[in-house]
């Protein structure tokens, strides 16, 4: 039996992980801004504790950390899920768009995990698995600041698992493509309220036009993602980066194949900087 931590728990990935944990046995501490929400979703659950977090509050992470230990003991699997995105081009996104999602992308990341790393380095083990988004590997026109918060989670997650290995913590760094959440209905994605006419025509108009028709129509199914999480979390070696998604794995593809290319049709200009070796 495992004890999961999940935040954003309330909707979306969030509830199907909580789901798919209590189905099979494990513990549960569900969090969100409404702990309401999840008690209406799942009733008085013998293994499931339902935590008020907002994660952007470092004080209330450490609560609910503390919480999570009392009733159960211990935690073993962190899901940092809490997040939400912004469509709009660069110019067009406000500052205080930007400080919004970076302060629940990032800054409530990294509380939550500041948290939560001291009862895992404790125990010598556990599973620290930070939702991203094929946006974190690959950014693109219209998501992106959205992309740059999932890019700076990526690389915390990158230096976290060089830094937790040793105590026996492992991290993965999950990366759905489009999956049919309601990911894209206003409650989870903020669009910025004001456009330039320029940008109409351009792949950021694209993107707004493509994100409404898409919306609920996503190639994805969300409850196969959060069952083949089971599989990731049962690993002896899980993963560094776990993308889901037949459109992220192209997306990889793609974009692997281009910095290949590029690398190489620069690559001599690349090395040329360097100090000339002694003869």
């Amino acid at each position: 039996m495992k004890t999961w931590f999940i935040t954003g728990a309330s909707r979306g990935f969030g509830t199907l992980f909580v789901k798919e944990a209590l189905e099979r046995g494990d513990n549960v501490v569900a969090t969100a801004r409404n702990a309401r929400a999840i008690v209406d979703k799942f009733g008085d659950h013998p293994r499931l504790l339902a935590a008020n977090l907002d994660v952007t509050d470092e004080a209330q992470a450490r609560a609910a950390v503390e919480q999570a230990v009392k009733r159960f003991g211990r935690i073993d699997v962190v899901v940092n899920n809490a997040g939400f995105g912004v469509l709009g081009a660069i110019e067009e996104t406000s500052a205080a768009d930007v400080e919004a999602v970076y302060r629940t992308n990032v800054f409530g990341l990294l509380a939550v995990t500041r948290a939560v790393l001291p009862q895992l380095r404790r125990q010598r083990a556990g599973h620290v698995i930070n939702i991203s988004s094929i946006g974190g590997y690959r950014s693109a026109a219209g998501f992106g600041v959205y992309a740059s918060t999932k890019f700076a989670v990526e690389g915390i997650s990158e230096a976290l698992a060089d830094e937790v290995m040793p105590l026996g913590i492992h991290v993965t760094i999950v990366e759905p493509g489009y999956f049919r959440t309601d990911f894209l209905d206003g409650g989870s994605l903020t669009t910025t309220p004001s456009t330039i006419p320029d940008y109409a025509d351009t792949p950021v108009g694209a993107v707004r036009r493509i994100a409404a028709d898409l919306n609920h129509q996503q190639p994805g199914d969300p409850a196969r993602l959060a069952k083949a999480l089971l599989q990731v979390v049962d690993a002896e070696q899980p993963p560094l980066r776990m993308p889901f998604g037949s459109d992220t794995v192209a997306a990889i593809e793609q974009k692997n194949a281009f910095v290949a290319g590029e690398l190489a049709q620069w690559r001599a200009l690349a090395v040329s900087t360097d100090f000339p070796t002694s003869p």
